[in-house]
């Protein structure tokens, strides 16, 4: 069964990866991009017909509210919903150009979910999005001992954004996965795949631990696209995954 499925920060990273695979598996696709010829420009031209960009800001609620209804079906809203938007890290001042991107951007999908359904469009997509590693409330140590000066130091503040993510994706009320990828690189996809860890949101509790250096975004996106898109999305409902080689 096919699905319609928006992505967030598709130009880059595990989003695209993700699109990508759902384009090739004919899903309706929806991509809400700033700049589209950025994205056109990644992808076979012309553009797949299953294709449906929007120009606009991941932060903008208007936007945002056109882009999570069905292109065919005003009154039902996507089925999937993949948010990988992030920014860019300055090494200068051990921070990203935008220090509240990922917040901001929860905030404003929620806003615009609510939007749409006062305009009359119904249903409950399964929110998506990408995390990191180094920021479980468990206890439980999720990434190398040697990078935790790392994850503690250097990238505090990123991870401070992302924390707000998942509080805000988690207390939304909606169906949602949250990805903890360790460290991200551009590599393609690894003949032995990935290690899955497993923590459940709701009751805070780790059911399986997977602890690594990196992984790919080609990777993570394939792990989104199998497990959410096309595999049994219940079944990640309300977990935190970590994604790691």
């Amino acid at each position: 069964m096919t699905k319609t499925i928006l992505f967030l920060g598709s130009t880059g990273g595990v989003a695209l990866s993700a699109l990508r695979r759902s384009l090739s598996a004919n899903h309706t696709c929806i991509a809400l991009v700033r700049t589209p010829s950025k994205l056109t420009a990644l992808l076979p031209s012309p553009p797949p017909s299953n294709l449906h960009i929007i120009q606009g800001n991941a932060h903008d609620v208007p936007a945002l509210a056109k882009a999570v209804v069905s292109p065919s079906n005003p009154t039902q809203l996507v089925d999937t919903i993949v948010s990988s938007i992030g920014g860019a890290f300055n090494f200068s001042n051990l921070s990203i150009d935008d220090p509240h991107v990922c917040e901001r951007g929860i905030e404003a999908l929620v806003a615009a979910l609510k939007q749409a359904r006062e305009s009359g469009a119904s249903g409950k997509p399964h929110i998506v999005v990408v995390s990191t590693t180094g920021i479980t409330k468990t206890g439980i140590r999720d990434v190398p001992l040697l990078m935790v000066p790392l994850y503690h130091l250097m990238l505090k503040q990123p991870h401070k954004d992302k924390e707000a993510l998942e509080k805000g994706v988690a207390a939304s009320g909606e169906r949602f996965t949250t990805v903890r990828p360790s460290l991200l690189t551009d590599g393609g996809e690894d003949a032995a795949g990935v290690r899955v860890g497993v923590e459940d949101v709701v009751k805070g509790e780790v059911e399986s631990k997977a602890v690594g250096y990196t992984v790919s975004r080609e990777d993570v996106g394939k792990w989104v696209f199998e497990e959410v898109v096309e595999g049994d999305e219940n079944r990640w409902n309300g977990k935190a995954v970590t994604i790691s080689y």
